[in-house]
């Protein structure tokens, strides 16, 4: 299993950076962080080349995840059980792209296989890529019924 996580924004030494590595650590199945930068002034164009940098890095992979605000709220078994399901179906690789402050463009929400929304309340970029590592992490244990995902 390969998972890319595509987010705009650099990380710094912080410890939301070692959380993330953390969870990453515990994962047995490949994890890469890519990062990227826009320089565009406009929200629109930051929108468009963010987005078109974050499908760029995408390419090959399985299935996109696209995080969003106005995506589909899954709780953590139900995001393992849908990846879950892509796995029967023979997919081996998922990509997830976070956008920066102006969000992602329509073409990339549209090419995704998931818009996915981690809830209503607004995350700093940074901690996103930590509760996406543990979520994908959690989702692991549930679809190899590892101890860290007690049934509730």
């Amino acid at each position: 299993m390969r998972v890319l996580i595509a987010a705009i924004g650099k990380a710094k030494a912080s410890p939301e950076q070692q959380l993330y590595s953390e969870y990453s650590k515990r994962l047995p199945w490949k994890i890469e962080c890519r990062e990227f930068v826009s320089k565009a002034q406009t929200p629109s164009q930051r929108i468009e080349q963010e987005s078109t940098q974050l499908l760029a890095a995408c390419k090959g992979y399985d299935r996109l995840i696209a995080l969003d605000e106005a995506g589909k709220l899954l709780g953590s078994r139900e995001f393992a059980g849908q990846l879950g399901s892509w796995q029967q179906q023979g997919a081996s690789s998922f990509a997830f792209i976070i956008g920066g402050s102006d969000g992602l463009s329509t073409e990339a929400l549209k090419e995704a296989s998931l818009v996915w929304s981690l809830g209503k309340v607004t995350w700093p970029h940074m901690l996103v890529r930590a509760l996406l590592a543990e979520q994908i992490y959690r989702a692991y244990s549930v679809l190899t019924h590892h101890p860290y995902h007690r049934e509730g």
